[in-house]
């Protein structure tokens, strides 16, 4: 009896994640492979020389362009939870 009852804890163990691998293999979608279009086509990226281009407008400053002052350099910070950590608590 018990030889029995160990075989079947082992099927057990080995039969359900294999059932639950083939039911979710057979159940996954299987995406079609990609199509390539016969021919591509890009702009040129050049104005088109029939219309005027208008006089050079001014760029507007990108965020990265901005100047900002640096912030005031202190020992402590009010933000600063550092003060309860006991030994062994690095997080």
């Amino acid at each position: 009896m018990v030889f029995s009852r160990r075989m079947a804890a082992l099927a057990a163990v080995v039969v359900i994640p294999l059932g639950i691998a083939a039911t979710s293999f057979a159940l996954s979608d299987r995406p079609e492979s990609p199509t390539v279009p016969p021919k591509v086509e890009l702009d040129s990226g050049s104005p088109s020389s029939s219309a005027p281009s208008p006089a050079r407008p001014t760029p507007t400053p990108t965020p990265s362009d901005e100047v900002v002052s640096r912030p005031p350099v202190t020992d402590s910070s009010a933000d600063d939870d550092d003060d309860d950590d006991g030994p062994g608590d690095d997080g």
